[in-house]
């Protein structure tokens, strides 16, 4: 069994071969795919594809923080009549902060985050979160949670020993872990030594971030078993059992039975 905790199936990158796409996630042992949203453009494709592959594929809802601009209440209006209508919903992601591409929008994006997590409490569901360049703000952020019972999941981790250590104080949170993994210059193998496995999750980001050796092609949920590999190796452990920790951390995050 292996989860696949973060993957964008539903966008235009897939239109083509999607059932390919899935058959071939099968085939490499995944028995759960777990889709975040973006902002209001993407809900209709998510959706559709998680009806399409019921009990396979589960969505989540979020306004994702490059999607944060001057019209971030309309979107956010669109995200709360999401969680207050009836919903398959498992949490509220992608959230989080973004200053890699622009900084224009810092006020918007801390406001935006803030209020997802309010959500998140509210509904009792987990959060899943993107940072990038925003490690000491994001830590800000949620320094105030620790003690709310907010879980949830960071998403794409690359960041230092210390980072994580920082991250690990958050008991309800998992460490995504995806093909960046592989990459020949990354620095994540050595960090993830630092990381109990009971708090690791896997990912693949598709359709980004593909691992080792299939870099520069399109990614798939698929390919997931090349990270699996790939942190097997560094805990010096068997494929089978790294994936069944990581499975079961999964679902555990998501509140799902295994």
């Amino acid at each position: 069994m292996l989860v696949d905790s973060h993957s964008h199936l539903f966008l235009e990158e897939f239109a083509e071969d999607l059932p390919q796409v899935m058959q071939r996630a099968r085939d490499a042992g995944l028995s759960h795919i777990f889709m975040p949203n973006i902002d209001s453009t993407t809900i209709e494709p998510l959706l559709s594809v998680c009806t399409a592959y019921k009990g396979f594929c589960f969505p989540m809802i979020g306004l994702h923080p490059t999607s944060v601009n001057d019209s971030y209440e309309k979107e956010l209006e669109v995200v709360a009549r999401q969680l207050a209508s009836p919903n398959e919903y498992v949490a509220i992601g992608e959230i989080g902060l973004d200053l890699y591409w622009d900084k224009t929008f810092l006020k918007e994006q801390l406001l935006v985050f803030e209020k997802q997590i309010e959500w998140a409490l509210e509904y009792h569901l987990p959060i899943v979160i993107h940072t990038r360049e925003a490690f000491d703000y994001i830590y800000k952020v949620l320094e105030p949670y620790k003690e709310t019972g907010l879980t949830g999941i960071f998403h794409s981790f690359t960041g230092t020993s210390e980072e994580v250590a920082r991250l690990l104080e958050f008991t309800g949170f998992m460490i995504g872990i995806n093909g960046v993994v592989t990459f020949k210059k990354s620095q994540l193998p050595e960090v993830l030594k630092d990381v109990p496995l009971a708090r690791v999750v896997l990912e693949t980001d598709s359709p980004y971030l593909t691992p080792a050796p299939n870099r520069g092609k399109r990614n798939e949920s698929a390919y997931l078993k090349d990270t699996l590999i790939k942190v097997a190796e560094v805990y010096q452990m068997s494929p089978e059992l790294v994936a069944e920790a990581t499975s079961e951390n999964a679902l555990k995050v998501f509140g799902m039975p295994k």
